[in-house]
């Protein structure tokens, strides 16, 4: 045994010795020593406010083969790097809040044509006539300055100001001044190899019109289809969309562009198939964060060779210069957009800071540049040089300027808060829960994320012998749907309550938790008893004094495309108006979907003025409509693909029309096959606030046991078969 031992020993010490040779080549130990530098380099650092991308390009820095060796550029980092070089791509895409780039889109061409001319325009004299490069040289340099990486988009997506103008223009900007320079560098290339003739334009502009056809006319209505039909399968959503994400770069590479932008493309087509705030957005954007983009980072820091400024006083020349260049045209190209769009200081510096970044694209168009013996050593030694600055300028430019941002925007929000707000609370109540879910996924979608209050989920059981089992079963069938929206990173609460009318039950908890929403699900056809004793949604309506929303989803809520909103005369007037409009603005944000709005000219008005005050940017039509009476004729109108929103009101208010009685049975008739919302908007002092008193149960619960026992034998004796006779 003492033989074996002094046998297996050495052997033992010698390969663990091999495993450790640097620079290390275990698969495991390398992913293991990048995730413990994701883990503790930014804990370690944060005390002295070093932005965590920046701690990572350096961590790179030092283990990379110009630092410590302990890491070599391989197939395994690289394919790493590109993962998050295209996700980072990707999530500026979905993103993107489409209707504000939409009605900024000419704000973004005017920049993207800034931050590629005038960076182009100050570097061709500086490499031409100060550096002595020659025209081919000198150009492919100078487009270089024009490009960019949103290397600092996760400190806004991080802080919550991605829909910010400034932010939208940057990123339109980017797709477009990198989309020129990568085509650019194909036709210096193109040219340096004597292959510019007509049918290189030909084949380059039929893939383009191809990429483009397939990204965005064939892949959403695969992914419609797919999310439709696999609702239910969670998993195989996050699987899909990155199956389209590098499907899409590699489609791109064969068009003749760069695959990031098939990544940004991608994120464009699926932008509004995702909402912002839905379980899958939450996965993408934790799964991106937490590993993908922390890698491409690193692997930015392993290309920097510090030792370049020590080669002799030309590379250190070399690449002060492009350094300078860099960062003075993009800096150029902020500072002009702010002048013509009146941009404030805040919204300048960011611009600069999330367009001053130079990683990916920079490092293609000097990588080809260089083996095609364009470009010489120092051009790409200066390079590297200018990423590792250029990122680490980036870095501290975008979090100083988006927290300032954040707290301008905390101050206005102060100065004339939201309705709902940070105390929003949202009740939702248990009917049917085979469709339950697509309504937790509304009340998701529509939240105030600053509301510090859950969505509570409401069991009202009946007062009877079984009680205590029903709220167990209850609870026990809530777990899955929890799960569901912790994965929205969304807070929910369970309540269950016994009561002997769900109306009541639902009308008190109500009151206890102060919720400004209840959501409720679509009356289905009820039974005679039902109908008579009103049990079911009027008797709910009626009893709770909030904004009611109820909703029969026949679809998932991604796979509409427009929503239709009819709102009577007055309904302007009510005072829940601006509560429920600013909820199904949100929720026209989330799904990307314009608003087509049915009303007279003076609710029209209303609304315009209220877009107007809160800075609303949304692609909304209206169209007017003064036929309540037969309020049908709008089912010509309708889609199936369409979310119909119909604006109703409780009896007596000031916009309650007689005709719109018995609303949700006449809608089940014209609206059947379309996903609609039916919304009764929150009145003071009607039924439920000071003038509300809680039915005393005591003296009813003879009464309530009658009438249970009655609607069984009803129930009994209507669907007895009419071969039975006997009792």
């Amino acid at each position: 045994m003492g033989e074996q031992i002094q046998y297996t020993m050495p052997h033992f010490f010698d390969h663990l010795v091999d495993e450790f040779n640097l620079p290390l080549q275990n698969p495991v130990l390398v992913f293991s020593l990048i995730l413990f530098i994701i883990l503790i380099s930014p804990i370690l650092l944060r005390r002295f406010n070093i932005p965590g991308i920046i701690v990572l390009i350096i961590s790179g820095v030092v283990v990379g083969p110009n630092g410590l060796n302990l890491l070599a550029r391989n197939s395994a980092v690289d394919l790493f790097s590109t993962i998050g070089l295209l996700y980072i791509m990707f999530i500026a895409g979905l993103e993107l809040d489409m209707a504000e780039f939409k009605a900024n889109r000419n704000k973004s061409l005017v920049f993207g044509f800034l931050t590629f001319i005038l960076p182009l325009g100050v570097g061709y004299p500086v490499c031409y006539y100060l550096l002595g490069y020659d025209f081919n040289a000198s150009f492919l340099t100078a487009s270089m300055f024009a490009t960019h990486t949103l290397v600092a988009y996760p400190i806004v997506s991080r802080l919550g100001i991605a829909n910010n103008q400034a932010v939208a223009v940057t990123v339109g900007g980017t797709i477009l001044t990198d989309t020129a320079v990568l085509i650019l560098l194909a036709v210096i290339t193109g040219a340096k190899n004597g292959g510019l003739t007509q049918s290189f334009w030909i084949t380059l502009g039929i893939s383009l019109l191809i990429f483009s056809a397939i990204m965005f006319f064939l892949i959403p209505r695969i992914a419609e289809w797919f999310f439709r039909k696999l609702e239910g399968e969670k998993h195989s959503h996050y699987i899909f969309v990155l199956s389209v994400v590098f499907f899409a770069a590699f489609l791109a590479e064969v068009a003749g562009v760069e695959p990031i932008i098939g990544a940004f493309v991608a994120g464009l087509a699926l932008n509004s198939l995702i909402p912002h705030s839905s379980a899958l957005m939450n996965r993408i954007e934790f799964i991106g964060n937490a590993l993908f983009i922390p890698f491409f980072l690193i692997s930015v820091g392993m290309l920097v060779d510090v030792s370049v400024i020590f080669k002799g006083p030309m590379a250190l020349i070399i690449a002060g210069a492009l350094t300078v260049v860099a960062i003075f045209g993009k800096w150029l190209a902020a500072f002009t957009t702010q002048l013509i769009f009146k941009y404030s200081t805040a919204q300048r510096q960011l611009i600069f800071g999330l367009s001053s970044a130079h990683a990916a694209a920079t490092l293609a168009v000097i990588l080809v540049g260089y083996n095609a013996d364009i470009l010489d050593e120092n051009i790409l030694n200066g390079t590297i040089i200018l990423i590792l600055i250029t990122c680490v300028v980036s870095s501290f430019a975008t979090e100083k300027a988006a927290k300032q941002i954040v707290l301008l925007s905390e101050n206005e929000l102060l100065r004339e808060a939201t309705p709902g707000g940070d105390t929003e609370h949202i009740l939702l109540p248990i009917a049917n829960i085979n469709n339950f879910e697509k309504l937790l996924d509304f009340s998701i979608l529509i939240k105030d994320r600053k509301s510090r209050n859950p969505i509570s989920i409401l069991s009202v059981v009946p007062n009877d012998e079984e009680a205590e089992l029903n709220i167990i079963k209850a609870k026990n069938s809530m777990a899955t749907f929890v799960n569901h929206a912790s994965a929205a990173e969304t807070n929910v609460q369970f309540i269950a309550t016994i009561d002997h009318n769900v109306a009541s039950g639902i009308a008190r908890t109500s009151i206890e938790v102060m919720s400004d929403i209840i959501i409720l699900g679509w009356p289905r056809r009820a039974g005679v008893i039902d109908r008579i004793f009103g049990e079911k949604i009027y008797s709910i309506i009626e009893s709770a004094d909030k904004t009611a929303f109820v909703c029969d989803f026949l679809q998932p809520l991604a796979i509409h495309k427009r929503m239709l909103i009819a709102a009577p005369p007055l309904s302007e007037r009510e005072n829940g108006f601006e509560l429920w409009f600013i909820k199904m603005v949100k929720l026209s944000q989330e799904l990307s979907i314009p608003i087509i709005y049915f009303c007279n000219p003076t609710t029209e008005w209303a609304v315009r003025t209220l877009l107007k005050r809160w800075q609303m940017n949304i692609p909304l039509e209206f169209v007017t409509f003064t036929n309540w009476a037969d309020f049908s004729a709008l089912s010509d109108t309708v889609r199936v693909d369409d979310l119909f929103v119909f604006a109703s009101a409780r009896k007596g208010s000031v916009s309650h029309l007689a005709i719109l009685d018995n609303l949700p049975f006449k809608m089940q008739r014209y609206f059947g096959n379309i996903s609609k919302v039916l919304i009764y908007p929150h009145q003071n002092g009607l039924r439920s606030g000071k003038g509300f008193k809680p039915i005393s149960a005591g003296p009813m619960n003879v009464g309530n046991s009658t009438v249970s026992k009655l609607r069984e034998s009803f129930n009994k004796l209507f669907s007895r078969k009419s071969g039975d006779r006997n009792p």
